[in-house]
């Protein structure tokens, strides 16, 4: 794998940023059916939404300062899927992507703690949103072991569901 420039490093991950010809790594993460499942109404994302994706991080990282991170892990160099911040209303919403033979071994929230410093640190940020679909249990117990607190349902346009929502105040 390419050697990778990251803003921002955890002990087992590297932060970069997402390019135009990441659409292969783009690909990787968002047409995994494990993956897509729980973001979009049919559970899978075609080729041209997960182009339209990541001309949508690019956009917010160049435009916000902030996007969906693609992250890797250092020792290897993989790529491990996305994790970070994307504008919601007056706040940022918190989100993780990975791909699953990353799962369950600490890197969300590995991931996760990174991001919510860099918010709270960096951008000066008051208060974090997420959500989960509602059958994603393991979202749930991640953003509860981060901090986070349920504050309602929110309908989520994309899966064409009301979400479990969560806010996580910057002195938790």
């Amino acid at each position: 794998m390419e050697s990778r420039l990251y803003f921002m490093k955890t002990p087992r991950l590297g932060f970069s940023r997402w390019e135009r010809s990441d659409i292969g790594l783009a690909r990787k993460l968002w047409l995994c059916p494990e993956v897509s499942r729980f973001i979009c109404a049919s559970g899978r994302f075609s080729e041209k939404e997960v182009s339209e994706r990541l001309a949508l991080e690019i956009s917010n990282g160049l435009e916000q300062g902030v996007e969906y991170w693609p992250i890797f892990e250092l020792s290897s160099g993989q790529f491990a899927g996305c994790c970070g911040l994307r504008p919601h209303g007056n706040q940022y919403e918190f989100g993780i992507h990975l791909l699953p033979s990353f799962w369950g071994k600490g890197f969300a929230s590995e991931a996760g703690k990174a991001v919510i410093r860099f918010a709270f640190d960096d951008l000066n940020a008051e208060v974090l949103f997420a959500g989960h679909h509602p059958n994603n249990e393991a979202s749930r117990k991640l953003l509860s072991n981060l901090g986070f607190t349920y504050v309602g349902d929110e309908y989520y346009p994309p899966t064409g569901l009301n979400h479990p929502s969560y806010e996580l105040k910057k002195n938790f």
